[in-house]
């Protein structure tokens, strides 16, 4: 079976082999994935964190030949210095940093230097402390659809990159979200660090980070800290309900 890695700041993953379809997803750099089809210089792909599947270009990553790399190691700062092959690169909160020891690494046949601050996220205890730390420095980020970056990132996005940082691997989307993890039964038992989800026409659409049972941070146009009560979010800015609360879970 064929695997390869990112070896970009970000990769679109495209709902179709093409450059005009949907970015569904992105790959941070280090990220891997299973190689399923190949077409043209397009390659369908799955990723192994997440089993979410897209169309990306081949020249946005670089194969791997035998044991995929350890990716415990995580960078941490909002933006990070990478060198590569030679050459610097800008990755981005939550990239993986594989084989990483010692400020070195490598990728496939590509070797690479990271003089910054590496996380090792499976030494990591989720709680109050961290979610506060790790997502209010994301504030006023764009929305962007199928994003998971600081420059652009969708309501998901957010939410797996900050549990990444973690040791928790979520699924990609809300929808697939919404089934992993434990049910709270209040929103006054919630806790900071549970994921509400909301819904429209009955199927769930969104999600945000509780950071109490009265206040939720999460993508919507941008990055924001909203207030929130048993029937929903309520915009801090304008005072108007924005979505409406079907569930919240809890993952550790």
């Amino acid at each position: 079976m064929n695997f390869a890695a990112c070896i970009l700041p970000a990769a679109p993953v495209r709902k179709k082999p093409s450059h005009k379809s949907e970015m569904v997803n992105q790959l941070l750099f280090g990220e891997t994935m299973r190689i399923i089809e190949a077409k043209k210089n397009w390659w369908k792909i799955q990723t192994l964190h997440d089993n979410y599947e897209g169309w990306i270009r081949n020249n946005m990553v670089q194969s791997i030949q035998g044991e995929l790399p350890d990716n415990s190691f995580v960078a941490g700062e909002m933006i990070n210095t990478i060198g590569i092959n030679g050459n610097k690169m800008l990755i981005s909160f939550g990239a993986s940093l594989p084989a990483y020891n010692n400020g070195k690494g490598k990728l496939g046949t590509s070797e690479y230097a990271f003089p910054g601050y590496a996380v090792n996220r499976t030494e990591m205890k989720p709680g109050k402390e961290i979610i506060l730390l790790l997502t209010f420095q994301w504030m006023n980020a764009p929305y962007l659809w199928g994003g998971r970056t600081p420059l652009g990132v969708d309501c998901s996005g957010f939410a797996q990159v900050i549990f990444k940082m973690m040791g928790l691997d979520l699924l990609r989307d809300a929808k697939q979200q919404v089934g992993q993890g434990m049910k709270v039964k209040k929103l006054e038992e919630a806790q900071c660090g549970d994921l509400a989800f909301f819904e429209r026409k009955n199927k769930i659409t969104h999600v945000g980070i509780l950071l109490s049972p009265t206040e939720i941070i999460h993508a919507s146009g941008k990055v924001r800290i909203d207030k929130i009560d048993k029937k929903g979010i309520i915009n801090s800015e304008n005072g108007k309900r924005t979505h409406s609360l079907a569930v919240i879970r809890r993952y550790w």
